[in-house]
């Protein structure tokens, strides 16, 4: 109501006031006149509330508000501009609203939200597909119930969606989906599966094909390096000229098969999620057992390599996976720290995870290496290859030995100042176990 009607209405008032007393005048009765004129103006106030009541619940769409008098007209048309107003932006974002399922129903991906308890809200026609999520009685169940994969549990509840993950459709298992998960508003879930199929076949055939011919390469490689070995032992009886290269034969031959052992390994971790073997493993003497072997590899160059583990903590897994990872870390660390240098071993907890540190003071690797190191046959400088001898699949089989055992690989390093490889466990890989010492501390 504007600052006109504020004076119109006073002047309404007075008037009616001034014709009553008008009234009064004539008969004789002020206050009576003056009561009727009033209770006659409340009564026609209180119609007019009445009829504005009745079209406000039954009037239909676009249907003209009731004819009005004075204020109660203004106010009649000022509210059916409202509702007309209201109208139209309701109708823009419905259309808004419509375009946007329109858009999603048309994609192959499926899009699907939860709330903050992880309990379906919404979700397009691809989730039905894809999840075999059914419209509408799935709505709000948890996700969980209906997506009953173990991996997709432990990823759900662990809260930690940095990565996508990958796993069987719940209603087709020769069906690969990816799914990434991502939070907005009020901590609620935003849900995005991909079908992956293809590239997971395609990632299978590399692996079937690698694997294969690993496989049957061993045999040749066997008998050559059989037949070189026997040439060797008979050397005096052999052309000198022929000495050397024979030796250098032998010397590939035996790389070789280094590296086709490393690629089945490879082959075999990648073969299943978990280790079949998932017993509670002494890491404490596991180490000590690589911290001897890595000393005799140190040969005369005279490393200091130290071991500080805790005996109460146990991990759960393959002993000999995860012999092959911490291994591959601690002869990686011998073979890249120079003489007289220092190499020091940890196995450790915080009460959340466990820790298994690698650091030496070797040569170090620049910053822009290290997101690749563990990617198969990444090699930092081809020159450190062919003076170590490696394959280039060591950091890539303790990658893998980790994934399997719920970890993870965290490297930082410095050029001329040395690195440290750390091994993250989650908690529900570990055994705590009591011990009389505690710790274990060992040095050379």
């Amino acid at each position: 109501m504007n600052q006109n009607w504020h004076s119109i209405l006073i002047r309404h008032m007075l008037i009616l006031v001034t014709l009553c007393l008008l009234a009064g005048l004539v008969s004789g009765y002020y206050g009576w006149c003056l009561a009727v004129g009033l209770g006659l103006y409340l009564g026609w106030t209180l119609k007019q509330l009445l009829r504005l009541h009745h079209w406000l619940n039954k009037h239909q769409p676009d249907e003209a508000p009731p004819d009005g008098y004075g204020l109660w007209g203004d106010v009649f048309d000022s509210i059916y501009h409202l509702q007309r107003r209201d109208q139209r932006v309701r109708g823009r974002l419905q259309a808004v609203i419509d375009r946007v399922q329109e858009s999603t129903a048309a994609l192959r991906d499926a899009v699907i939200m939860l709330d903050s308890d992880g309990n379906l809200e919404w979700w397009n026609r691809a989730a039905e597909t894809l999840l075999g999520l059914k419209t509408p009685q799935d709505s709000g169940q948890p996700v969980t119930n209906l997506v009953r994969h173990p991996r997709f549990k432990e990823y759900f509840e662990a809260e930690n969606y940095a990565e996508p993950l990958e796993i069987p459709s719940p209603i087709n298992d020769r069906l690969r989906v990816q799914m990434l998960i991502t939070r907005y508003g009020n901590n609620e879930h935003l849900m995005l599966v991909r079908d992956v199929t293809r590239i997971h076949q395609l990632e299978q055939m590399r692996k079937d094909f690698i694997a294969n011919v690993s496989h049957e390469l061993r045999t040749p490689l066997t008998v050559i390096s059989g037949y070189l070995e026997t040439l060797l032992d008979n050397v005096d009886e052999v052309n000198p000229r022929w000495a050397r290269a024979l030796q250098q034969m032998q010397q590939q031959g035996g790389r070789m098969q280094t590296l086709l052992n490393d690629l089945l390994l490879l082959a075999k971790l990648e073969a299943t999620d978990y280790p079949s073997d998932n017993q509670p493993v002494a890491v404490c003497a596991l180490l000590q057992s690589i911290k001897s072997d890595a000393q005799a590899l140190s040969g005369s160059r005279n490393q200091r390599i130290t071991l500080e583990a805790d005996d109460s903590i146990r991990l759960k897994g393959s002993e000999s996976e995860l012999r092959s990872a911490f291994s591959n870390l601690v002869f990686n660390a011998v073979k890249y720290t120079p003489a007289e240098g220092n190499i020091h071993i940890r196995w450790w907890g915080d009460g959340k995870m466990a820790y298994m540190s690698v650091q030496d003071s070797g040569i170090g690797i620049d910053a822009k290496h290290l997101p690749r190191l563990t990617e198969r046959f990444y090699r930092v400088d081809s020159s450190r290859a062919s003076a170590t001898g490696g394959t280039g699949l060591g950091l890539a089989i303790a990658k893998h030995v980790l994934l399997r055992h719920r970890g993870h690989l965290e490297v930082s390093s410095v050029p001329g100042q040395g690195s440290t490889f750390t091994c993250v466990f989650a908690a529900q890989q570990l055994v705590m176990q009591a011990t009389g010492n505690g710790s274990l501390r060992a040095t050379p």
